[in-house]
């Protein structure tokens, strides 16, 4: 591989990894706190579907980003609702919320563009920062990107400091390790857990809203295929550490890259197996094989007083 292609495949990596890197850092939060948020892959649609629309009617990105936003609020509340103040089952509230998610999707996608459209929705472009973007061989192919890419720096920072170095983060961490004794403190765990899942909502909308108007612009009914799923497993590969999480999303992106890097270095690999890659990389991940797990004590199981 020279060094041309090598700076494709490392674009491409950053980019495939970006959707999976802004859903899978809320999931952190939310498992952190305790809830494993099943819906993560709705919330990634919604975005994505509300933006192209928002953009669409608009006529402006930011408008469809706006949109992308708003939109997944309503459905962080009812994951919240159910899961938090309804106690309902984590895993099949996250599922319904999916599978709804995904036919109000496909049906409006067929109302606004009809059912086989191609067309080209207003999104984001790209953009070369100075001094990286300048750097010989790599600097365009890499750096220039979608600003939503560098986002997904500030977002990991803050995260980690929210996580390392304040007392909401130990209150996060302990809302998934021993409710009983936030509670005993004074906070709210079913506050805690509402706030984590809306900051999922909008970190997965994001993700999707990078998918539709920052990557492809244009929507395409289900069009996440399984981008929260790996979210979610590469959380469990990462062993529920922001690091180790933010290392599995780029493999989930590298490996979802082979696909169109092999066949450009002439090697004739079955198509079926590289599509498969990344999803038999999670089923790795969720199965246990990765080695020993340390997963939040009371993850998805509702709080009780």
């Amino acid at each position: 591989m020279n060094e041309e292609l090598l700076a494709v495949f490392v674009a491409s990596t950053i980019r495939l990894a970006t959707p999976l890197l802004l859903a899978a850092i809320g999931e952190l939060l939310s498992e952190k706190a305790g809830v494993l948020n099943m819906s993560v892959e709705g919330m990634m649609l919604t975005g994505a579907f509300a933006a192209a629309a928002g953009a669409s009617l608009s006529g402006s990105p930011v408008m469809g980003l706006v949109c992308g936003l708003v939109a997944v609020i309503p459905l962080s509340l009812l994951q919240a609702f159910l899961t938090n103040t309804l106690r309902a089952n984590q895993i099949v509230t996250g599922l319904g919320i999916n599978i709804f998610v995904l036919g109000a999707t496909t049906l409006g996608y067929r109302e606004l563009f009809g059912a086989r459209s191609r067309e080209v929705i207003p999104g984001f472009d790209k953009w070369n920062p100075p001094i990286l973007g300048d750097i010989p061989v790599i600097g365009q192919t890499i750096f220039e990107q979608v600003w939503l890419v560098y986002l997904v720096i500030p977002v990991a920072i803050a995260v980690w400091y929210l996580l390392a170095r304040t007392g909401l983060g130990v209150a996060i961490k302990a809302a998934g390790a021993a409710p009983r004794t936030v509670a005993h403190s004074g906070l709210s765990v079913t506050l805690i857990r509402y706030g984590v899942i809306m900051a999922t909502g909008l970190l997965a909308a994001l993700g999707g809203i990078f998918l539709s108007i920052g990557d492809i612009h244009t929507f395409t009914e289900g069009m996440t295929r399984g981008a929260g799923y790996l979210a979610i497993a590469a959380v469990i590969f990462g062993n529920w550490k922001l690091g180790q999480t933010i290392v599995a999303c780029l493999v989930f992106g590298a490996a979802t890259a082979l696909q169109f890097q092999l066949p450009a270095l002439g090697i004739d690999a079955p198509n079926a197996l590289l599509i498969m890659m990344p999803y038999l990389l999670a089923f790795i991940a969720v199965s246990g094989l990765v080695g020993r797990q340390s997963a939040p004590r009371t993850l998805a199981q509702p709080y009780w007083k």
